[in-house]
C-alpha cells in the first residue's frame, strides 16, 4: 500500500512509520517542520512536509491507506486534534483511500467522565471519531489505554471497551496495532479499545467484532 501516516514523527508515529516501512508498504511520512526529514528518511519512508492546520491535500493524494498519528500534546487541541483530523479525512475522502486508520484514546466515547485535565483532548477525540464514523471511507479507530515508552512486546488485549485502570500499553504496540488494523478485514469500520496483554497482535486485530 501507498500509505500517508499523519504524526510521523511523533511518539506512536515514528514506531508505526518504520514498521510499515518493514513491512514493504511505500510510507510517505507527514511532519510539519522540515528539520525532522531525515528522521523520516531514516525510518525508511518518504518525507512530505505539510500542516494540519492548512490544506493537506497534496499529502494525500494517491494513497491507499491514512492513518492520523498526529497530536498537539495539549498546545492546539482543536486545530490540530480535532479539526486537523477532520481536515486530513475531507481529503481522504476526496481522494477516495481505502482505509483510514485513526488514532484516538481510552476514554474518547464520553469524555465527561474523563480526568479533570484531560476531557477537552478527549472531546476533541471524540469529535473527530464521530465524523469518521459518519463517512464512507472503510475506517478503524483504535482507541488506547496510557502510552509508555517501554518496549513493546507484540501482544495486546483489545475490547470494545476495556478499564483505563486495567493497565498500559507501550507506544511500539499501539504502533503495531495501528498497522495490522490498516489491512485487516476484520478491524474495518469498527472501534476497539487496546492495553497491553497476552494476544499477539495480528491474532488480537483479527479477531476485533468476534
Amino acid at each position: 500500500m501507498d500509505v500517508l501516516v499523519a504524526g510521523a514523527h511523533g511518539r506512536v508515529g515514528q514506531h508505526l512509520t518504520e514498521r510499515l516501512a518493514d513491512d514493504g508498504h511505500h510510507v510517505r511520512g507527514m511532519i510539519r517542520d522540515p528539520a525532522q526529514t531525515d528522521t523520516i528518511d531514516g525510518l525508511g519512508a518518504t518525507p512530505v512536509v505539510a500542516d494540519l492546520t492548512d490544506d493537506v491535500a497534496d499529502a494525500v493524494a494517491g494513497c491507499d491507506g491514512v492513518v492520523f498519528a498526529a497530536g498537539s500534546r495539549g498546545e492546539a487541541l482543536d486545530a490540530v486534534d480535532r479539526d486537523g483530523a477532520i481536515r486530513l479525512l475531507s481529503a481522504a475522502e476526496d481522494a477516495a483511500v481505502d482505509r483510514f486508520v485513526m488514532l484516538s484514546s481510552m476514554g474518547a466515547d464520553d469524555p465527561s467522565r474523563g480526568p479533570d485535565d484531560l476531557r477537552s483532548y478527549l472531546a476533541a477525540k471524540a469529535d473527530a471519531d464521530a465524523r469518521l464514523r459518519e463517512s464512507p471511507v472503510p475506517h478503524t479507530i483504535v482507541r488506547p489505554g496510557s502510552l509508555t515508552t517501554d518496549a513493546g512486546t507484540g501482544r495486546v488485549t483489545v475490547a470494545d471497551t476495556l478499564d483505563p485502570a486495567a493497565g498500559s500499553i507501550p507506544c511500539a504496540d499501539v504502533a503495531q496495532t495501528l498497522a495490522a488494523a490498516l489491512t485487516a478485514p476484520a478491524a474495518r469500520d469498527t472501534t476497539f479499545e487496546v492495553l497491553a496483554g497476552d494476544t499477539p497482535v495480528a491474532e488480537a486485530v483479527a479477531s476485533v467484532g468476534d
